[in-house]
């Protein structure tokens, strides 16, 4: 059982069934992000427990989604790195180095790149131009995300206001902590000098 898992009521949280990750996402960090809410917040009620589970979850799925639009802009980069430098007899190394956030590939694909009349902000542009459907699609889905959770915390308001500020304190910590920890590589590399 995991300490999060602890830390709520045992019968609220059999009812909640399990958390809605996918395979591959990372269950500490899910079960992270509910002890911490539930160590801020120390529910009081049922009422509270549900909708404690119900906000880690759209949390969780705005961060999902945010890692997914970075995930894809960086493979869609990485491509087109690739396809700049399809005629360099070291390009698709270079392109997998680059994409990993590889300090000296960075260096090396800048200098090939600029050889070729490009640059890895061009990369980069060029994949955001090419995935700007997905990107816009990704966009729609957080601002529904974002919304499903304000709407929570508006219920959340009228059965208990001052635990609602705290509960905003808490996802604003989660999410300042989420972006800084999960930033991909090229999400660095591609923010203006």
């Amino acid at each position: 059982m995991s300490e999060s898992t602890k830390r709520m009521p045992s019968g609220t949280f059999a009812l909640l069934g399990a958390p809605p990750l996918i395979s591959s996402e990372d269950t500490a960090g899910y079960d992270e992000l509910l002890a911490r809410i539930c160590a801020t917040l120390r529910p009081s009620d049922s009422l509270e427990e549900f909708w404690i589970r119900d906000l880690v979850d759209l949390v969780w799925d705005t961060f999902r989604l945010r890692r997914t639009k970075a995930t894809m802009l960086s493979y869609r980069a990485a491509q087109e790195v690739r396809a700049l430098l399809i005629n360099h007899p070291d390009g698709p190394r270079m392109a997998q180095m680059w994409a990993a956030g590889d300090e000296a590939a960075v260096k090396e694909v800048e200098q090939a790149l600029r050889s070729v009349g490009s640059s890895g902000e061009h990369a980069i542009s060029v994949a955001m131009c090419s995935s700007m459907q997905e990107v816009e699609r990704l966009d729609r889905m957080l601002v529904s995300a974002e919304a499903r959770r304000s709407a929570a915390l508006r219920e959340l308001d009228y059965h208990r206001g001052p635990f609602v500020q705290e509960v905003r304190r808490a996802i604003a910590q989660a999410e300042a902590s989420e972006v800084t920890r999960d930033a991909p590589p090229i999400a660095a590399e591609a923010q203006p000098a």
